[in-house]
């Protein structure tokens, strides 16, 4: 079924602005921000010239296949899409507490009475994105890099009892799979004959690719403890502010998981930058396994969302290009 998409306007989000900013500031204007893929993202500026961002969870925001929003529910999958009000609010709860700067909630309304959807109101962090603060100055961030690395150890060292959602590990859930690695083997299967359906490259050399998906998955030794990761965090997920100190944020997947998936992640993300994030001390094996099976998820993501109306059509199709050569590169 077709989402039809809608233009929302400053009128439709004034109750939620002045809930947000009290009865003495009126909004003036709204401006939707680039990159969102899941939610809406908005910056919300009042007549004293100070600013929030509005995130909005509605299909109508969402530019994934209806497959794929209605999975996001099922929170027992570690991988299904990380999107809603429960994953924001459990995660900035998590990140508060261990002091991970995350921009502070102003508002978190469920109840659509101020608009036809669930909406949060978040601080509006002044200043950039890493990824801009690399690509304009990459010295000057390396301050932000090395106290992202000592945010990343905290993640790491805060243990859970299970692997999983941080919502549903709260609220005593246990996700789906066996371990992190059976999971993973799970998704990078399904990846692939997505993959395969989709580009005849990959189609060609399928049973191989899977051939090695098992082999590298089954030099993978059992583990029992499961760090605290982001599950997204590339530079343009980190805001840099004032002071220099990073800011996460689309926080929705916060997770405990092999923290080795994260670092696989970044090491795509950071490239180069990475050497400041590596603490060393990661499961090889795992490495080798997560590598393969997140480039088969960054060329069948892409492929899926293409599937869609997403408008930066040419951002994700270079994505799954990349990162097919990258894979047919891993067997040859």
């Amino acid at each position: 079924m077709d989402v039809v998409r809608r233009a929302v306007t400053r009128d439709q989000l004034a109750g939620v602005a002045h809930a947000a900013g009290g009865a003495g500031r009126h909004l003036v204007s709204v401006s939707r921000l680039r990159g969102g893929s899941k939610k809406g993202v908005y910056r919300l500026t009042y007549d004293d010239d100070s600013t929030a961002i509005l995130y909005i969870w509605d299909d109508a925001e969402n530019y994934w296949p209806t497959s794929q929003v209605a999975a996001a529910d099922n929170h027992a999958d570690p991988f299904s899409h990380a999107s809603g009000i429960d994953l924001f609010e459990a995660a900035n709860r998590h990140l508060d507490a261990l002091g991970i700067r995350t921009p502070r909630i102003r508002l978190a309304d469920r109840s659509r009475t101020h608009y036809p959807a669930d909406v949060a109101v978040v601080e509006d962090v002044p200043g950039e994105s890493l990824e801009a603060l690399l690509h304009r100055d990459p010295r000057r961030a390396e301050p932000t890099l090395a106290r992202l690395a000592e945010a990343l150890d905290v993640l790491r060292r805060h243990s859970g009892p299970r692997f999983g959602k941080v919502a549903l590990i709260d609220n005593g859930g246990v996700s789906d799979g066996s371990s992190c690695e059976q999971v993973v083997l799970d998704r990078a299967l399904e990846d692939l004959a997505e993959a395969a359906a989709r580009d005849l490259r990959i189609a060609d050399v399928r049973s191989q690719l899977e051939g090695t998906v098992r082999r590298l998955a089954a030099a993978v030794h059992p583990r029992s403890e499961y760090g605290l990761i982001h599950g997204e965090l590339g530079p343009d997920h980190v805001l840099v502010d004032g002071d220099g100190h990073p800011v996460l944020i689309d926080i929705e997947g916060l997770m405990f998981f092999d923290v080795e998936w994260e670092h696989v992640f970044l090491r795509i993300r950071f490239d180069e930058h990475y050497r400041w994030l590596d603490s060393g001390g990661l499961d090889e094996q795992r490495l080798a396994f997560y590598t393969l099976a997140m480039r088969l998820s960054l060329v069948a993501g892409p492929l899926r969302l293409l599937d869609g109306d997403f408008p930066d059509r040419a951002v994700m199709a270079g994505i799954a290009e990349y990162n097919l050569g990258q894979v047919l590169a891993s067997i040859y």
